[in-house]
């Protein structure tokens, strides 16, 4: 039989195309490997599992999980990604495995928008990780520093209450959610920049809109992360949002450097904030690491970031539950007026007498962790976990979401229930793997003795000063407590309160 020139060319286009199936299956689908992987559910080609992470990741995670178990392998795209979704799986990869997966995947928004990963929380672990850490640390987030800009707190959640206070006297009901995203971002700008800024100063979406814009972008699920030659095409738009975003900051950031360049220098060392502090080490020859101007930008990225929008989204959810729970308020309040009285206002010296304040914010950070998802790790090395194979350069995902949810680790596990705090050991600083709100180990958040400080005193305030009701007529039943996935998870919906005046002083 005679193969025409056409008949050629069929056979090697199904060449062609019999070995772009066989690529494709080499590298997409789950590999049979001699060694046990975590069990997991069947992957497709080229996308592997990606279309099942949803609008919502964490819990169709945790969905996921309850079929597989609480250690699962799935493939997003050509990445082997194993999920930790129950304490004791958690526990294994953040403390026995710690130092391993200590490692950060390269990711286009820390590429695009965070000055190539040289923030904090998407920085390679390594010594310059390390010393950006420490000097975060000793220089803004120390016990001494925390107590040295106690006014700085106080004076903010004043003016919180002096706006609140202006509101009641007119029977006007109260935007929540503004009013405690502008105190959080005044107070990090205070004690990160020695001064607050104008929302106009970002730009004229404001700090509010930009840094949930942050959190979107750092959360999402982007296609190019995870197949890497679909990357240029940037089919989700995320990249021209993510250099955008960048540009904004950058072009704020310059501008507060500059005013730091400008200013004399004979302030004292206890007055001098966080960005005078990191300019004089730019200029330290004897540095370990050689600190740029980018750099001092990333991590003010990351302080300005991290430090309002996981701390008013949890005072959201926390004056959420309480107006869903009136009898708990209530409790908090008569705790209160015992501990305190109502001749004059909390203070943050009363914060340690107040319990059942406490076990209400330790609650509310269990059901509405600010990370439901941990910033992915990675693996530097080969390991075994729960007696499972975990190749190296694994991407790490611990769903905190879930554990903290975990029916075996709490009672009535999706019920707001603060009274499981009373005279419980577990704590939420990364010591108890049933709630790690602010993760656990190498990685873990280092101003989180700063925002709960931060969202215990503004809660304690806002409840000691006022009474709270929904408006309209409105009844706990009808408030809408749905959620917006990103980085972070704040109310989907702004939260609208009104306030009466209970304390005047």
């Amino acid at each position: 039989m005679k193969i025409t020139g056409g008949g050629l060319n069929a056979y090697y286009s199904l060449g062609l195309l019999v070995l772009f199936v066989a690529w494709l299956l080499l590298f997409t689908i789950r590999p049979r490997s001699a060694k046990l992987l975590p069990p997991g559910p069947p992957a497709l080609p080229i996308i592997g599992n990606l279309h099942m992470l949803g609008k919502l990741p964490h819990r169709n995670l945790r969905d996921i999980a309850q079929k597989y178990g609480p250690l699962m392998f799935l493939r997003f795209g050509s990445v082997p990604t194993v999920v930790a979704s129950s304490p004791e799986m958690a526990e294994q990869f953040l403390k026995t495995h710690d130092l391993n997966f200590a490692g950060r995947p390269s990711t286009t928004v820390g590429k695009n928008m965070i000055y190539n990963s040289t923030d904090i929380g998407f920085s390679p672990y390594g010594p310059y990780w390390r010393t950006m850490r420490k000097v975060c640390v000793l220089e803004l987030l120390s016990p001494k520093r925390l107590e040295l800009l106690k006014f700085v707190r106080k004076e903010e959640i004043c003016a919180l209450i002096h706006s609140v206070t202006k509101c009641s006297l007119s029977g006007e009901a109260v935007n929540v959610s503004k009013l405690v995203s502008a105190m959080t971002t005044d107070i990090i700008c205070r004690m990160a920049f020695g001064k607050k800024y104008c929302e106009e100063d970002l730009d004229s979406r404001g700090f509010k809109d930009m840094i949930k814009e942050v959190f979107f972008l750092s959360g999402a699920i982007n296609i190019g992360d995870f197949i890497p030659w679909l990357e240029w095409m940037d089919l989700q738009g995320l990249r021209r949002r993510q250099k955008r975003c960048h540009n904004t900051f950058d072009a704020f950031f310059e501008m507060v450097i500059e005013e730091h360049v400008q200013k004399s220098n004979d302030e004292s060392a206890d007055n001098k904030d966080f960005v005078h502090v990191m300019l004089g080490l730019m200029e330290n020859d004897d540095m370990e690491i050689k600190i740029t101007r980018d750099n001092i930008k990333a991590v003010i990225f990351d302080m300005l970031g991290a430090g309002t929008d996981t701390s008013s989204a949890t005072l959201e959810w926390a004056m959420s539950e309480m107006l869903l729970n009136p009898s708990m308020m209530r409790k908090v309040q008569e705790e209160l007026e015992n501990v305190v009285g109502l001749d004059r206002r909390v203070e943050e010296s009363d914060l340690p007498r107040l319990d059942y304040l406490k076990a209400v914010v330790k609650e509310t950070l269990r059901l509405h962790p600010p990370g439901p998802l941990l910033i992915p790790h990675e693996s530097f090395h080969d390991c075994t976990v729960g007696g499972y194979f975990i190749p190296r350069k694994s991407r790490l995902i611990v769903n905190v979401w879930a554990l903290a949810r975990d029916p075996k680790s709490w009672e009535y596990a999706d019920v707001f229930k603060p009274e499981r705090f009373i005279g419980s050991p577990i704590d939420i600083k990364g010591q108890h793997f049933q709630m790690i709100p602010f993760g656990a180990g190498r990685r873990g958040c280092p101003g989180q003795s700063l925002a709960l400080t931060v969202v215990e005193y503004a809660l304690a305030s806002l409840l000691h000063c006022f009474d709270w009701k929904l408006p309209d007529g409105m009844k706990p039943g009808d408030l809408d407590m749905t959620e917006e996935f990103g980085l972070s998870t704040p109310r989907s919906v702004h939260l609208v309160a009104v306030p009466t005046l209970r304390l005047k002083v």
